[in-house]
């Protein structure tokens, strides 16, 4: 970066920088929230860049690094790879972030964050974690489960103010990350998923395509020996001002070489290091350090005494002696060297894993190119039980050469190939039996390994791997290669009785999604293994991931193959594809009227319908603040919407009449908080189905900015709390008003089809307590169809984890026969329709089971399955008794 005009930070450190010049370019002085991204990368070393090394940090400007990188480049376009993963919560500028995300606002400051690079002729190239890799599995559900007492913070404080917490208790959206794929690619942004860990795959992409540098928040960037990494905690958009932080001048700083940073970051501790093993070794290291800074911290000083112990006691044997004679390794050899591994880019090699002079064992790091045709048999994961990874450090089993795929292009993918001369190998002392001793190199003829994966059809896996690599599905590719998917937290209130977590709402659409890929017998035996899922919910405590079998579902026409789904082009094979994504949400029944539905509206009226016959506590005044919001969000403009105020006194309520804009609300509702939430998860479940599925519906159709603004939801769920008038939720827009009613009968319809009357909650309130449980049967209505062991024990007795989920036989319970109806505005009911299935319900005559309210599913198996009392005229149960 000669030449480039930069200036130094002082010692006070980034913080403080940051505060002056921050992302946030309408706020240019908000502090930004670093205790998440210090906990990405190597434990310390920001803290230690910030306030013992500032020099590292070097202000620099985008534009002239362009200019520069042209001038020496020519022909070349300067391109920025974006860890998006790490700057997720700096992209999210609104002030609002409770009610479930404002999704146009958000969608307006990515457009704005594209542009400011494109128009000093920077490409950008987006990364996104693709999977957790099992190595890092602990570091994820230690944030998960940090998250979850962040979120339990988050809800005591809406339930005591009344309003949102401060911007220090913030927490991203559900589904942030996901739908920040599809809003960049809208933008006509380069957007990849990885196929294993995201920085390692940024950090070579960086190296192999000579980029500009690599923009994120993770210390891990300073290890790795690729281009240089600029922060986005720091970045300035109006002036494309950041800092970099420079990897050679760290070395210099501690009187190391970039080969001994990957030592130095796993002696520290990072995300597959756990920061406890080394402990004791590094306080040796500190009790024998004699240039100890007293002006600098403990933690400063920690790290100059590794660095100096590295320094002057390991490099004096370095090459005569292994690392597990030098280091207190003990029984995490194998991790250890895993770890060190990890930082090793394509070509590189490091001098620490010798062995002994004479005899080099070099080992293959054991990456799979995402351009690996299926037939090499090279798919990932190599192994999908966790307990086999742990045997292995690094692959010594050198099959196929193989080129790490960080590159897209069509002429720099020929170059990316299997069995090109190029080498990439770590060379490594180590084995996995430590015993063995190697007088001369390893024989490195190529060996092919065995192919372990859910599926095995190549052309299927090809399909899968190229739709996930071009971020165009969400969860399908995992779920075929591994059997493994996870999902973070959401805002749920562990303490609210009345609404299920979305895990297990969406858990029955998510096991017909596995039935569909990875095969499912109709005749009830089938041989499909389970489904791994590491999903966030209350009292999970996820030591293991739940396992998930595939559950079967009934189309029209039979279950087509996923070859006809996703690459038959004859007429007709769309209407196979909606058969089965309707199928997936048992809502075959429903097409007639989802075919009346216009496009925006009709991946939200599905997933409005699977949520109201899933959850009984859901009633009409819900339904219509979903529908109204939806409404009024398309005369919306990104200005209108940031304009709606927070927790300020609004205008009296039961009013027919427009409110005065800006419309305000006058307080946060902790339950509206819980459905916007669940709302939004619905969505990523339908992008799920809708990929797995072959796409039937446009994926733009229920991008959550053209149906879904969290704080006009809240003003809407308020309103219609208050007893609003349909004509007030629509702002009196008759176009709207009409809209409305037709999407509430659509919905209304669909629900009475399933048994299902949706009411008002003033009718429901007089006739029970609403006192139902969280994460049991009784809040929603799918239903088990035989009996599991361990039924009479409540299934959160249980624990979590490691659980059996067969493939139940999921009914719902027809409460009533006779019509059914919606209820409206405090009435009994509205237009009347006859009942979908005069001999009973619909789901008893399909599966061929009896018809009595039996309710379960979303729990485990040997899970109660509580017994729903029968309703009367649309009223819900009392309550939900364990059937013992």
């Amino acid at each position: 970066m000669a030449g480039v005009m930069t200036r130094h930070i002082t010692r006070r450190g980034l913080c403080s920088w940051a505060g002056e010049r921050s992302f946030r370019t309408e706020n240019p002085k908000m502090v930004v929230d670093r205790s998440w991204s210090s906990a990405m990368g190597v434990r310390g070393l920001q803290g230690f860049v910030g306030s013992t090394c500032p020099h590292i940090c070097t202000v620099v400007n985008f534009r002239d690094l362009a200019e520069r990188h042209r001038s020496s480049h020519p022909g070349c376009t300067p391109t920025v790879v974006v860890d998006a993963m790490c700057c997720l919560r700096y992209w999210y500028t609104p002030r609002s972030w409770i009610c479930g995300g404002q999704w146009r606002e958000y969608f307006s400051a990515l457009q704005d964050f594209v542009q400011a690079f494109t128009a000093v002729g920077i490409q950008l190239t987006f990364f996104f974690d693709g999977t957790v890799e099992q190595d890092k599995r602990s570091e994820w559900v230690k944030r998960r489960l940090k998250n979850n007492r962040e979120v339990a913070r988050i809800f005591h404080y809406i339930k005591s103010h009344r309003e949102q917490p401060g911007r220090s208790m913030f927490f991203i959206p559900s589904g942030l990350a996901i739908f920040t794929r599809f809003a960049l690619k809208t933008l006509g942004q380069e957007t990849l998923c990885s196929l294993q860990e995201a920085d390692y795959e940024v950090a070579s992409y960086g190296l192999q395509n000579n980029c500009l540098g690599i923009l994120g928040e993770d210390t891990d960037y300073l290890i790795y020996d690729t281009c240089p990494y600029f922060s986005i905690s720091e970045l300035c958009l109006e002036s494309l001002e950041t800092v970099m932080l420079c990897r050679e001048t760290l070395c210099q700083s501690l009187g190391l070489t970039l080969a001994d940073l990957p030592l130095l970051a796993c002696l520290l501790g990072n995300d597959i290091i756990p920061e406890g093993m080394f402990e004791s070794f590094r306080y040796k290291c500190l009790s024998s350090y004699t240039s100890m800074k007293e002006n600098f911290n403990k933690k400063g000083n920690i790290i100059l005494a590794v660095a100096d112990h590295i320094a002057k006691v390991l490099c004096l044997y370095q090459g005569e002696k292994k690392l597990e004679e030098m280091l207190p390794l003990g029984p995490n050899k194998a991790l250890f060297y895993r770890g060190m591994a990890s930082y090793l880019l394509p070509g590189q090699k490091s001098p620490w894993f010798f062995q002994k002079p004479k005899g080099v064992i070099t080992l293959e790091k054991e990456i799979v190119s995402m351009y690996t045709e299926p037939e090499s048999k090279q798919e990932v994961p190599m192994c999908t039980e966790p307990e086999s990874r742990q045997e292995v450090p690094i692959s010594t089993d050198p099959g196929p050469k193989q080129e790490v795929p960080m590159c897209t292009h069509p002429e720099i993918k020929q170059k990316l190939l299997i069995g090109t001369g190029l080498e990439f190998k770590v060379e490594a002392l180590m084995c996995t039996n430590p015993e063995m001793q190697q007088e001369g190199p390893v024989d490195m003829e190529p060996e092919t390994r065995p192919q372990m994966t859910m599926v095995s059809d190549p052309d299927i896996l090809k399909v899968a791997r190229e739709h996930h690599v071009q971020a165009e599905s969400y969860l399908v590719y995992n779920i075929m290669s591994s059997g493994e998917v996870e999902c973070s937290n959401s805002l749920e209130d562990e303490l609210d009785q009345a609404l299920p977590s979305q895990a297990f709402v969406y858990r029955p659409v998510r096991q017909r999604v596995y039935a569909l890929l990875l095969g499912h017998s109709t005749g009830g035996s089938s041989t499909c293994p389970a489904v791994k899922e590491w999903f966030v919910y209350s009292g999970n405590p996820l030591r293991h991931p739940d396992l998930v079998r595939p559950l079967p579902m009934n189309i029209p026409g039979g279950m087509p193959s996923l070859k006809l789904l996703w690459l038959n082009q004859e007429p007709g094979t769309q209407d196979r594809r909606l058969d089965t994504l309707l199928a997936c949400f048992d809502l075959s029944s429903s097409r007639e009227e989802l075919q009346v539905v216009e496009g925006p509206f009709k991946g939200l009226c599905c997933i409005l319908i699977y949520l109201f016959v899933q959850v009984d506590t859901l009633c009409l005044e819900d339904l219509h603040a979903f529908i109204a919001q939806a409404l009024c969000l398309q005369g919306k403009s990104t200005v209108q919407l940031v304009d709606l105020q927070l927790s300020v006194t609004c205008s009296s309520f039961f009013t027919s009449s427009l409110c005065v804009w800006p419309p305000q609300l006058d307080h946060i509702d902790p339950r509206a908080v819980q459905l916007g939430a669940l709302l939004v998860r619905g969505l990523t479940t339908l992008v799920l189905v809708n990929s797995a599925c072959g796409f039937p519906w446009r994926t733009s159709e229920f991008m959550p900015w053209n149906i879904f603004d969290g704080k006009l939801f809240h003003q809407k769920y308020l309103q219609s709390e208050r007893g609003y008038a349909t004509e007030a939720l629509v702002e009196q827009n008759r176009t709207w008003l009409a809209r409305f009613h037709s999407l509430e009968s659509v919905v209304c319809k669909a629900c009475m089809k399933e048994n299902r009357r949706v009411v008002s909650r003033r009718h429901w309130r007089s006739h029970h307590s609403g006192r139902w449980g969280r994460q049991g049967a009784g809040s929603q209505r799918t239903s088990l169809g035989y009996s599991r062991s361990g039924q009479g024990q409540h299934w959160r007795d249980q624990g979590p984890g490691n659980r059996q989920y067969e493939p139940d036989q999921w009914r719902r319970h027809s409460s009533s026969g006779g019509s059914r109806a919606c209820a409206t505005e405090g009435t009994d009911t509205v237009a009347t329709a006859p009942q979908a299935d005069s001999k009973g319900p619909r789901a008893a005559e399909r599966e061929g089971g009896p018809a009595f309210p039996i309710l379960g599913g979303c729990g485990p198996p040997g899970a109660p399955t509580p017994l729903t009392l029968g309703t009367h005229e649309g009223v819900p149960p009392s309550g939900a008794l364990p059937l013992d």
